[in-house]
């Protein structure tokens, strides 16, 4: 090869050579174009329903003491046994008390007997005062006549007036021993009760749920009646008693459609609607819950008292909502200025505002929620590092909800929720603690429906474009939107990923704020 050839193959490789690596630059460039992952925007039935467990009681449940100590000596009933009102369903052993009945009633007749004496007496008085009169009248005729002294006539005056007193009492004696005669009937008719509670009957129609004793066994009845049965007065018509969140008690009424499964019966749904919410708070933990209670019918007798019942509570519902994931509100493109903005609460636990005074969050969503704390409530440096060290403590009890079973998991992270709030509250100012009830105001407010929110669609340059939405029911997974510039069939963005990190950026890790 001569020169000249060697010359024109080095630039014709060098030509190759700066092409090859124009389209390699080109191809890494398009690699790392982002590809966004999209959901349709629906229409359709949303619902808005609040979930907790609860445990299946009969609606009426009698618990069945004694009133009286004593030896069972027969148990005339078992479980499940159907009873009437007044039936015998057990004996305790009744010599002691029919003892007791017959030295009561020999006390009744000594007192009978003892009243009778004293009757006696009373007309021996009587006699006595009507002789010591006759004697008085006579001799004061004789002293009048001077046929006797004065002195006898006062003689018989005195006897006279013993007389008197003699008779009152008497008829005191008398009245004393109707009132002993009284006291011992009394004893009598209670010691005749005793014996009668040895004989144990049900109180109410219905069926044995539990049988605690055994036949020999000894009952002691002191301050409190000791429980031999629960009997159930009608398992066709069972309730459901639940605990509900304070933040979500406030979505419940009475006459609400419930749906509620038991373990028992996987894959079946029984109905019922709400009956009561009671105003006394129960608080564990610094959670304060409400008990709900919920109408359960049993016709078939299928359902059975102490199961635990998975609870859904119908709160709210649209037959034709417009509707987007839950995870387009989340959504916020990667390097974007809105990337550290808060969020709105979408899912029925607190996400938004409210999570940031009460905790929860884990992952990169906890920077965030730093961030915003710190710009927020303007903490100083001691406080910013006492609120890192709450959140390390705190991330990995996050974590462990997050593995638990969904009808445990929303109060473990209440709890969680619950401890961060009081513990950062305790770092803070009267005015930043102003501030921070505030922001949790706001997003319970957001949770309850009626707050905004932002999605994003891919624009005309094939870049994310933000838009501005008012947010109604949430259902979990869907949230409505009441308005804003996005229609039934658009497109947002629920996620993001390049082709060469195959990193999600759509669906942070849960907020505290």
């Amino acid at each position: 090869m001569n020169k000249r050839s060697l010359i024109i193959f080095l630039a014709v490789l060098s030509v190759a050579g700066a092409g090859g690596y124009a389209a390699w630059r080109t191809w890494d460039r398009a690699g790392d174009t982002p590809k966004y992952k999209l959901a349709k925007v629906e229409s359709g039935l949303l619902t808005a329903a609040v979930s907790a467990t609860g445990t299946l009681n009969p609606v009426v449940s009698v618990q069945v003491g004694s009133q009286v100590s004593g030896q069972i000596k027969e148990i005339l009933v078992d479980f499940n046994s159907p009873v009437k009102s007044g039936q015998l369903i057990a004996r305790l052993d009744p010599e002691t008390y029919e003892h007791r009945v017959r030295q009561a009633q020999a006390d009744v007749d000594a007192a009978r007997a003892g009243q009778g004496v004293q009757q006696a007496e009373v007309s021996r008085s009587r006699a006595n005062l009507s002789n010591a009169q006759r004697d008085y009248e006579r001799k004061k005729t004789l002293v009048e006549k001077n046929f006797i002294s004065p002195a006898e006539r006062d003689t018989a005056q005195n006897n006279l007036d013993a007389a008197r007193a003699a008779l009152a009492s008497a008829d005191a004696q008398v009245k004393n021993g109707d009132a002993v005669v009284r006291q011992r009937e009394a004893q009598l008719a209670a010691a005749r009760v005793d014996l009668e509670r040895t004989s144990i009957r049900a109180p109410v129609d219905g069926i044995v749920v539990k049988r605690s004793i055994e036949p020999g066994q000894t009952v002691a009845a002191s301050l409190q009646a000791p429980e031999l049965f629960v009997i159930a007065k009608n398992l066709t018509d069972m309730q459901v008693e639940t605990s509900i969140d304070e933040a979500d008690v406030g979505r419940v009424s009475v006459g609400q459609k419930t749906s509620f499964t038991v373990d028992a019966f996987p894959g079946r749904d029984f109905e019922g609607e709400v009956r009561q919410v009671r105003k006394a708070a129960t608080v564990v933990s610094n959670v304060v819950t409400y008990t709900v209670v919920i109408s359960a019918a049993n016709p078939d007798l299928t359902l059975l008292p102490g199961m635990t019942a998975n609870v859904r509570i119908v709160t709210a519902q649209k037959v034709k909502a417009l509707k987007v994931p839950n995870a387009a509100l989340r959504f916020r493109p990667a390097g974007s200025s809105d990337e550290k903005k808060p969020v709105v609460a979408v899912s029925p636990a607190p996400t938004s505002a409210a999570a940031a005074s009460s905790g929860g969050g884990s992952g990169g969503g906890l920077a965030q929620q730093r961030e915003r704390l710190v710009a927020e409530l303007k903490l100083d440096s001691g406080q910013t590092a006492k609120v890192d060290t709450i959140f390390d403590s705190m991330r990995d009890k996050f974590k462990a909800a997050r593995d638990l079973p969904e009808a445990e998991k929303g109060k473990a992270q209440e709890r969680n929720r619950a401890d961060v709030r009081e513990r950062v509250s305790a770092l803070l100012t009267p005015e930043q603690k102003k501030r921070y009830d505030e922001m949790a105001g706001e997003a319970q407010a957001a949770r309850a429906g009626g707050g905004s929110g932002r999605v994003w669609i891919v624009g005309d340059d094939a870049n994310p474009k933000a838009v501005s939405v008012r947010l109604g029911l949430n259902d979990g997974s869907m949230t409505e939107i009441v308005s804003g510039d996005i229609k039934e069939g658009s497109e947002v963005i629920v996620g993001q990923q390049t082709a060469t990190g195959a990193k999600p950026s759509g669906i942070p890790g849960p907020r505290l704020f």
